[in-house]
């Protein structure tokens, strides 16, 4: 006989189950917008008293019954969004219908459908209300600040921005009054490792890199981002909205980024683009110095090995794409008209079978110069040396860290490459002024480079834990001399330009994504407070694990 189970697709709450008497497990959504999903397994009383006490959004019922019964009128009419909740048994066969009255009693389920009407139903139909946000102070970060401005939000877009008065403020709009607030784009932190770890002790909770091969471009970030992480939404209480999540640096080639939104249905809808850069490293820390496991050193053991392996890896795309193409050549000649793929290809002989590479064909993209390479690299000399090899495949390049760089500044900007700072709180060589890493991003502006500034700790990997602390990295470089205009660029717009989302995100201008934040005072202030983010022109809920903690022993 099949354990008999209930479950619920994505079913907000309230939640009827179909037996007051038997422990299920459920899967609930906590909230629709930001798709933030839990397990519960609990009698069905104790549920139902957790969603009547108001800790799970109420969203919709729940109708009870088999498949075949979902598509017939039921006997209450429920609301638009209504989740379905099946009890099996042998055969799949529904134990238990509504209809029959034999669960629970019809003034049960008409007690909870009040609170179903009274709320939306759906991130979609939460993103449909237009959201007008009057009297605050606007930085548009493209084009200047607008002292007592509007800003309109709909259908999940920035639909009007400018001054007050200015601005024609929709019929039935949800009016934000802001008065005294600072409005500004989301911000987006150009490295992190979100979703790939959660607890650094935890093996279980670890994807941050393959360690078995040192190119290893094949890995795919997207394939193991975990959206549900702790970490999203304590960088989302401070204004972060989307973000670059990347492999860590173990690895020469370490694998693809994904370009992330911070608030999402699911896994799918946070990932706005998949495989959009590649994560490349080149330093003292990729070396193979004593094996993977201790012991005997192996190859690449050197900085010389490092780059002779990065080079022949090259050529062997060259080769291979080569191979591919004069295969589907002759395909063509030998069977014209015919459906066929390159992965099936004959030689002359018509005895061997082109075979794929899938590590090969992840370089493809990248030796065109279709995508960005990010190398992260910091001294100055291993800068020289990779910017060599980069130049001699074409890639278009993204430098990050440059940390130890100052020698080689005036390079950096004739080879017209943009650059991630971070971290910017590093110490100085030995042979360096106290401010050498301080001063990077203004040393970089200065030269005519385009800058982006990550939230990386100081003399350790990139950690998700730190990306909440991202504003006050920019702010930090402004202490040192980078314009201020110029900070907030490196933390928005120059970052989505780098990764190809400039036409959607990073500043307020109309028809981008409305991805907004509104605080109390400077965002690259320690004491400003974030009070509203808005993802897609819906407020999300400005709440974390602290916050409950906090909240639930300070009573």
């Amino acid at each position: 006989m099949k354990k008999r189970t209930g479950y619920a697709t994505n079913a907000p709450c309230p939640v009827i189950l179909s037996s007051p008497t038997r422990f299920q497990r459920v899967k609930f959504a906590m909230n629709p917008v930001l798709g933030s999903q839990q397990w519960l397994r609990a009698p069905f009383l104790r549920f139902f008293s957790v969603a009547r006490a108001g800790i799970l959004s109420a969203q919709s019922a729940l109708f009870i019954g088999s498949e075949a019964q979902r598509s017939r009128k039921p006997a209450l009419s429920l609301p638009k969004g209504t989740c379905f909740l099946r009890s099996c048994c042998k055969g799949g066969k529904p134990q238990h219908d509504l209809r029959t009255g034999s669960i629970i009693s019809v003034a049960l389920l008409l007690a909870v459908l009040p609170a179903c009407l009274s709320v939306p139903l759906s991130a979609e139909d939460s993103a449909k209300k237009v959201i007008a946000i009057s009297g605050a102070r606007l930085l548009t970060v493209s084009h200047g600040t607008i002292e007592n401005g509007v800003l309109v939000m709909a259908d999940g877009k920035i639909a009007a921005v400018g001054e007050a008065g200015k601005v024609a403020i929709p019929k039935g709009a949800q009016i934000v009054d802001a008065r005294g607030m600072t409005v500004y784009p989301g911000l987006i932190d150009p490295e992190t490792s979100f979703g790939l770890i959660e607890v650094e002790s935890d093996q279980n909770s670890r994807d941050l890199a393959e360690p078995s091969d040192e190119i290893m471009p094949h890995m795919h970030v997207a394939d193991a981002f975990h959206a549900e992480t702790e970490l999203i939404p304590v960088a989302r209480l401070n204004g972060i909205t989307n973000a670059v999540v990347a492999p860590a640096s173990v690895d020469t080639i370490a694998g693809q980024d994904i370009f992330i939104q911070l608030a999402g249905a699911d896994r799918d809808a946070m990932i706005l683009g998949r495989d959009v850069a590649l994560a490349m490293n080149f330093g003292a820390d990729q070396r193979r110095r004593g094996g993977r496991a201790g012991g005997h050193a192996e190859f690449p053991s050197t900085r010389m090995g490092l780059i002779t392996q990065l080079r022949q890896t090259f050529l062997d795309v060259q080769d291979y794409v080569a191979h591919r193409d004069a295969a589907a050549k002759k395909d063509d000649k030998a069977d014209a008209g015919k459906d066929t793929k390159p992965d099936a290809k004959k030689d002359d002989k018509g005895d061997k079978i082109f075979k794929r590479d899938l590590k090969l064909e992840a370089l493809i993209p990248y030796l065109k110069g279709e995508r960005p390479v990010v190398i992260g690299v910091y001294e100055g000399y291993d800068i020289e040396t990779i910017m060599a090899l980069a130049q001699e495949f074409h890639l278009k390049v993204v430098l990050n860290h440059v940390t130890h760089s100052q020698e080689v500044l005036d390079k950096i900007a004739a080879w017209k490459v943009p650059v991630i700072v971070g971290s910017i709180y590093d110490f100085p060589r030995a042979n360096e002024r106290f401010d050498a890493v301080y001063t990077l991003p203004s040393e970089l502006a200065k030269r005519g480079v385009k800058i982006a500034i990550s939230s990386a700790d100081a003399g350790g990997p990139v950690s998700s834990h730190s990306s909440r602390n991202l504003p006050y990295a920019a702010g930090f470089a402004v202490a040192y001399g980078l314009p201020y205009d110029e900070a907030l660029k490196a933390i928005t717009l120059n970052v989505a330009e780098m990764f190809g989302f400039g036409d959607q995100l990073g500043s307020l201008d109309v028809g981008k994504t409305a991805n907004v934040v509104m605080a109390n005072g400077d965002p690259l202030d320690v004491r400003t407070d974030v009070k509203q983010v808005y993802i897609q022109g819906v407020p999300v809920p400005m709440v974390t694990r602290q916050t409950k903690l906090r909240d639930e022993y300070s009573k």
